[in-house]
């Protein structure tokens, strides 16, 4: 069910409360102490992308956008035309290659099928450079069980992304806005060697 004619269909309906208009402030807060640099970052299930055009605007000129929803990117376009439609990527995740230094999860992570979810680790440690960053978002809240948003909660995270990451922090995100507040978790994880794990 969760495939591009469903999240399309979402947008063309207006279907969309994930979508706060603007960028979460968590990420905004991250990507202010970010130094700007040629570091290659992807944003996967991107919808309308407010954390790319914030990136893009703060300097960053390799900012990736993924989504399945052609109408998506198509808005973004529309409200950042300077952004190069060669990083505007409209496909499927689990097929998209890097590699990248940072990957950013907003609302990606929750709107897939919890049985992708370990498939969704593996593939977060490919995409990424060696010693790369995954850094996002995710729900400590259980929520829905037969559609999105899926929930979670801490202690399945860190099992399901310890086996792949060193998890450099994975708490209470302090500034979410007032709805999801002490219901979001921010999370910082490390791409791990695997063959120094299994040595």
């Amino acid at each position: 069910m969760l495939n591009k004619e469903f999240w399309e269909e979402r947008y063309a309906l207006g279907q969309t409360g994930w979508d706060l208009g603007e960028i979460s402030l968590p990420l905004r807060n991250f990507f202010e102490g970010l130094e700007v640099g040629n570091q290659r970052i992807l944003i996967p299930g991107c919808g309308r992308a407010y954390e790319a055009e914030f990136l893009w605007r703060l300097g960053f000129e390799q900012v990736h956008v993924l989504d399945w929803s052609e109408r998506a990117l198509a808005d973004f376009s529309q409200r950042v035309p300077g952004f190069p439609a060669a990083h505007l990527h409209a496909g499927d995740f689990f097929t998209h290659s890097g590699p990248y230094d940072l990957v950013i999860e907003q609302t990606f992570f929750c709107a897939l099928d919890p049985v992708f979810r370990s498939r969704y680790v593996q593939k977060m440690h490919e995409l990424l450079r060696p010693s790369g960053l995954l850094v996002g978002l995710l729900f400590n809240d259980p929520l829905n069980a037969d559609r999105p948003p899926f929930g979670g909660s801490e202690t399945e995270y860190r099992a399901l992304f310890s086996r792949y990451f060193h998890l450099e922090k994975l708490e209470t995100a302090p500034d979410s806005i007032a709805p999801r507040a002490e219901r979001e978790l921010f999370l910082m994880a490390r791409k791990a060697d695997l063959s120094a794990k299994s040595s």
